[in-house]
């Protein structure tokens, strides 16, 4: 059985980066926030998160993107997203205001030439 969602990680840069690829729902996304918080050890600045090959996202990966954000800026770190211009999942993180809470960008290497916030 394949696994409805990838976390790939790219550790190159002072900030990893982690591409969400596949589908992240209520089903697995107790193991992707896991794999998400275990990138971002107490040195790092900050995480991107890359949704570009993300094709689908509910109200659970929502929801862990606000907690994940929310736990990284009480650590003075920033989460920084990359979402596909006119994308789904980009207007479905604007419907849910993540994209005003959190920085975004229309790809990762724009995430990472991003000034920390």
């Amino acid at each position: 059985m394949r696994a409805l969602a990838r976390v790939l990680i790219d550790r190159s840069g002072a900030v990893p980066v982690a591409a969400l690829d596949g589908e992240v729902d209520a089903s697995n996304v107790a193991e992707v926030g896991a794999e998400l918080r275990a990138v971002v050890d107490n040195r790092a600045n900050g995480l991107v998160v890359d949704l570009t090959p993300t094709s689908y996202l509910d109200s659970a990966g929502i929801n862990l993107l606000f907690a994940l954000g929310d736990e990284m800026r009480t650590r003075q770190q920033t989460l920084r997203l990359a979402v596909a211009p006119g994308s789904p999942i980009g207007r479905m993180l604007s419907i849910a205001s993540l994209d005003r809470a959190h920085p975004t960008y229309s790809s990762a290497a724009e995430a990472l030439a991003a000034e920390p916030s």
